[in-house]
């Protein structure tokens, strides 16, 4: 199979960052198959590129390089970094981007990319995905090994990424990205919710504002109703079918979600 590497940044499509990082890689290896996971991640939000980058890889084939680019931190003195874990590989500034990815799978080994060779030959202090990460995932897609890349890390930033609660009573989440449809994804997980909910039906509240009904589907909404249902990532999230429950509700990440028994279904 052909080498793969999948791209995620906050570059956005007007420019020509995300473009040039990919003529870059062929460059270096002309038969990879190059994936854009998004180029629109909000500009400079780590956590949310944290979050979209541990969504979407467990879909991709085993072997696969990850470029993840968010990096507000460009030219300064963080470092940038490569880790093997699970099936995959990484290359990513050391800022936290890799958090909820290397949280999911245990990495085996993270290195510093402090190797010359496998960057550019002048290296820009604003353009680093240019001219360190995109050659580094480049070389692995050619066949490098990881080490090859720099020292190893023994350490490596981790964001602080909020879990739900479980009390006796109820179970405290909060909203942790809201996506391009104004859904509220939260982080209260499907097992969780299921085990905490056991026979009973469930009293839901985002904010102050209470979420009518636990749906199945966007198309089980009534029109202008706020209902919760479970997305692709098996997470609770609050949706409005057709329109945004962001708007509707006027709430962003950070927002509270708190779940109780109601009385039970049978």
């Amino acid at each position: 199979m052909r080498p793969v590497i999948a791209l995620l940044s906050d570059f956005g499509s007007t420019d020509h960052y995300a473009g040039t990082m990919k003529g870059v890689m062929l460059g270096i290896c002309p038969d990879v198959t190059l994936v854009d996971i998004s180029h629109g991640i909000t500009a400079h939000d780590v956590l949310e590129g944290a979050l979209q980058l541990a969504a979407c890889c467990r879909y991709f084939p085993a072997g696969t390089i990850f470029l993840a680019i968010v990096d507000p931190g460009v030219g300064s003195a963080r470092r940038g970094i490569a880790a093997e874990a699970g099936d995959y590989r990484f290359v990513a500034p050391d800022n936290g981007v890799l958090t909820a990815v290397l949280k999911e799978f245990p990495p085996r080994r993270v290195v510093e990319l402090t190797e010359r060779r496998y960057a550019r030959p002048t290296v820009s202090r604003t353009f680093e995905g240019r001219d360190r990460f995109a050659p580094a995932a480049a070389w692995l897609a050619k066949g490098i090994q990881l080490q090859a890349l720099g020292r190893p890390a023994q350490e490596y930033v981790r964001l602080h990424i909020p879990e739900a609660e479980v009390h006796d009573d109820r179970v405290d989440g909060a909203v942790l990205r809201v996506d391009r449809f104004g859904n509220l994804v939260t982080n209260i997980e499907r097992r969780t919710l299921e085990k905490f909910a056991q026979s009973h039906a469930v009293a839901i509240h985002a904010g102050e504002f209470p979420v009518e009904r636990l749906v199945a589907t966007y198309a089980d909404m009534r029109p202008g109703e706020v209902c919760a249902l479970y997305g692709s990532s098996d997470h609770l999230e609050l949706a409005e079918n057709g329109a945004s429950a962001a708007a509707r509700l006027g709430l962003a990440r950070g927002a509270a979600v708190t779940v109780r028994r109601s009385a039970p279904t049978g």
